[in-house]
Formats: C-alpha cells, sequence, structure tokens
C-alpha cells in the first residue's frame, strides 16, 4: 500500500484528506523520531487549513513532540526555519492542486523534504498502525512562533546581492494567488527596493480569482498588467509558494522549461559546478551543461530526488521545469521567492528577462497520457523491449528513448492509472512523432 506520492500526501479535504489521516500521519512521525524533538507545524491558506493543522498538532503532541506552531507560511519558509529550529517539521498544503484539495508534506531536520527511505519508514507505522503515544505526563508543549517568515525573507535577501537589486528600483507585478506566498513575496521585493504592484494578494482558501497552479491561461490579468505599467517583470506563485513563473517586461510567459535552463546558464557564468534535473525535464539543460564544460546529472522526477542528489555531488543549481528551482546557498529545496530575487540580481546586471530567455536553445514538446491498468506490469515489458536492442535508454525513471534529434520519455504516474508519454524535439513536427512512437509502445503492451 502506498501512502505519499511525488511530494507529501494530497487529496480531496475532509473526504480522503480528513482530520483521522493527519493525526495518525503525525503520529506516524513521532513515533519514527522516537517520541521526542521539536516539530514546526505550518499550513497554506486553504480554508480547510486551520482543520487539518489542528489534527497535526495533536498528532505530535499526543506523541509527546514539542510543538512550535508557525502559522501560515509558504513550504519554503517553513523548510528553512526548521533547519535552524526544529527537528522535523509538517506543512498542510496541497500545493498547486484545485480549491477543493490539501495535502500534508513532512519536512526532515535538515529543512529538505523527508527522504524516500524515511517516508517508506513512516508509511509502514501508519499502515501497521503500531503508533506509540506518550504517557499523560510526557504528551509534549506547545508555543506559536510569528517571526518564521521574517526569518525566511531575511535568508533570501542575505543569498543575493540586494544592494545592486535595490540600485535598480525595479517595478514588479505579482500575483500570489491568494495563496501562502501573499504573506512573503510582496514584502520581499519591497525590502529590495522594487515597485511591488500586487494581485490576489489578499489570503483567500477559497482562492476566488484563480486556481492555485499558476498556468499562462489563468494569469492574463498579470501579463495585461506588466505591460500597461511597464513593468520589469511579472511573477506568479503557486498555492504554497515554493514554485514561481514569470513574464518578461513585454508580458509574455516564459516556459518553465527556457526559465530552467537560463537560470542554470546565468549560475554557471558566476560558478562552475555540477547541474541536476530530473529525466522529464528539456534538453536545454544538456546543452547549457556542455556549453559551461561542465557534468549534468538527471535524476528521478520529484523535487526531493533533486535536491538529495544536489547534496550528494556538490551541485551549484538544481531544480525542475516546473517552476521549482534550487539554490543550494540559500537552502535544499524548491523555493520561489528566492527565484525571483536570483532573476532580479541577473537583471541588475544589465540583461532583460526577454534576453535571458532567448539565451538559451530552442525546443519543442509534445505530451500525452494513455489510460490504462497494471502499469507496472505493461512498463516492465515496455523495458524488456527496448532495452535489449541498440537503443539509448534511460531507466532511472519509466523508460526515456534518447534519438539523435530529441527523446521521449514513458513514466507511469504514481496516483493514477495512466501512462504519461513526454518527448521533445528542434521541430514540433517531429516531437509529435516522438511522442506517437512512445503511445504505439505503450499500446503494444496495454
Amino acid at each position: 500500500m502506498k501512502l505519499f506520492g511525488t511530494n507529501g500526501v494530497r487529496g480531496i479535504a475532509n473526504e480522503y484528506m480528513n482530520p483521522q489521516m493527519v493525526m495518525d500521519v503525525v503520529r506516524s512521525l513521532g513515533t519514527f523520531m522516537g517520541n521526542k524533538g521539536t516539530v514546526a507545524i505550518g499550513r497554506d491558506t486553504r480554508i480547510s487549513g486551520d482543520m487539518l493543522k489542528s489534527a497535526a498538532i495533536a498528532g505530535a503532541l499526543s506523541s509527546g513532540l514539542t510543538v512550535i506552531d508557525v502559522g501560515i507560511v509558504p513550504t519554503p519558509s517553513i523548510q528553512y526555519y526548521v533547519r535552524d529550529h526544529a527537528d522535523a517539521g509538517v506543512v498542510i498544503t496541497a500545493s498547486h492542486n484545485p480549491r477543493e484539495y490539501n495535502g500534508i508534506k513532512l519536512i526532515a531536520g535538515d529543512g529538505t523534504e523527508m527522504s524516500r527511505e524515511d517516508e517508506g519508514k513512516i508509511e509502514s507505522i501508519y499502515f501497521s498502525r503500531e503508533f506509540t503515544p506518550a504517557t499523560w505526563e510526557y504528551t509534549g508543549d506547545f508555543r506559536h512562533d510569528v517571526n518564521a517568515n521574517d526569518v525566511y525573507i531575511k535568508g533570501i535577501i542575505n543569498s543575493i546581492n540586494a544592494d545592486l537589486v535595490r540600485q535598480k528600483k525595479f517595478k514588479v507585478v505579482a500575483d500570489t494567488g491568494c495563496g501562502a506566498g501573499s504573506v512573503t513575496l510582496p514584502f520581499l521585493l519591497r525590502r529590495l527596493g522594487c515597485e511591488v504592484i500586487t494581485i490576489n494578494a489578499q489570503i483567500d482558501g477559497t482562492f476566488p480569482s484563480r486556481n492555485p497552479e499558476p498556468t499562462p491561461d489563468a494569469l492574463t490579468d498579470l501579463a495585461n498588467l506588466v505591460i500597461k505599467e511597464g513593468a520589469q517583470m511579472g511573477v506568479a506563485h503557486d498555492g504554497d509558494a515554493d514554485r514561481a513563473v514569470f513574464f518578461d517586461e513585454n508580458g509574455k510567459f516564459i516556459d518553465e522549461e527556457i526559465l530552467l535552463a537560463m537560470m542554470a546558464k546565468y549560475v554557471l557564468q558566476q560558478k562552475k559546478g555540477k547541474l541536476v534535473t530530473p529525466v522529464s525535464s528539456s534538453q536545454r539543460m544538456l546543452d547549457v551543461a556542455k556549453e559551461a564544460g561542465v557534468d549534468l546529472i538527471w535524476t528521478a522526477v520529484g523535487s526531493i530526488n533533486v535536491a538529495r542528489k544536489m547534496m550528494e555531488v556538490g551541485a551549484v543549481f538544481g531544480g525542475e521545469g516546473n517552476g521549482g528551482l534550487i539554490f543550494p546557498e540559500h537552502q535544499y529545496c524548491r523555493d520561489g521567492a528566492m527565484s525571483c530575487a536570483k532573476l532580479l540580481e541577473i537583471m541588475a546586471g544589465g540583461k532583460t528577462l526577454s534576453e535571458m530567455a532567448k539565451s538559451v536553445p530552442a525546443y519543442f514538446n509534445s505530451k500525452t497520457k494513455v489510460e490504462c491498468h497494471d502499469t507496472k506490469i505493461i512498463m516492465e515489458k515496455l523495458k524488456a523491449e527496448v532495452t535489449t536492442g541498440s537503443m539509448n535508454v534511460d531507466t532511472t525513471d519509466g523508460v526515456k528513448i534518447w534519438y539523435e534529434d530529441g527523446w521521449v520519455l514513458i513514466r507511469p504516474s504514481g496516483t493514477e492509472p495512466i501512462i504519461r508519454i513526454f518527448a521533445e524535439s528542434k521541430t514540433n513536427e517531429r516531437a509529435v512523432q516522438l511522442m506517437n512512437n512512445g503511445v504505439q509502445l505503450v499500446e503494444k503492451y496495454a
């Protein structure tokens, strides 16, 4: 049985994701921690957040843990806080999922997402129901700390050349989507000397204007305001603000794969070192690494896999092609506000966002999905076929087949009975063709 997905546990609030489940997950965490230590607990802005956070606090206290309630926080903010002030963390969030969802993420004592190995141990405790409750005299202590977000903002400012950014007095339009970034991003930007125009910056867990996922079609108001106000940047968060997407000074959306590659390119101009990214990322990252003469390391999909590999190899930068960028000089996790601050630092050096986007190679992508049962069996048969031939195959996560002019990735979903197919090439026609080749391979065994 499986509890944790790619990033924590998620489901419809008060249905699958109910108080009993959250309390039992945190009781499992407390048992895993040996019923001792301090855990910081926070939430995003979803209206079910207080209900589920209360359940998490109850589960921690019943396990004998000391609880620090940090209130409404972006996920990277509580991660930054845990690193110096707690032994573990819990954040109640469903990230980019629609309004009706909520979820829970666990944070390790070093501020990173809980490792897959430790998640597995906690998962085993959860399903076995072998919780270890504290006796009455050792139930945990509880306190509030309202300073987590301020500590986090200061950490970002100290990680960039803030004085250089302040000199430029950039104008920035920010859409925090009524999510957790509403309590951090506008204040960070003002402390960096920016003129800030906000959209959807009020805290509202019903997300009245748009869903928490910051897709281009949901951000037309942001794009239009960038043009109208003559801003140098438009930025938008997902629900828990661990990711950010951007619009250039012309109101044009910057594709997340382009964002990842262009950020990697400029990081490498400051310092040489290894790059890390999932196998689902664009070949742009490989091109950037080759141009700089550094190694690129591919990982399984998921920010925790990227972060852990970055720590292992001492990488200078890493991230995913979904707006989730990781800067080790700040912390080993996806951080939307840090991404924004770093882009402003690069812009302060004289580059516009549109110029930066044009500096990386152009590719075309195509993707689809095939609904099927027994995805594990299908993938095993497919893998056996392609690995016995002469194809250049990577099986780090699913099956990625490299061609001279592109690649196709065939990967099963971790939460749904579907197999996803992604393809990339220098032309749109070839990308579609490679995607269809992947579909045919799946349907051959489905």
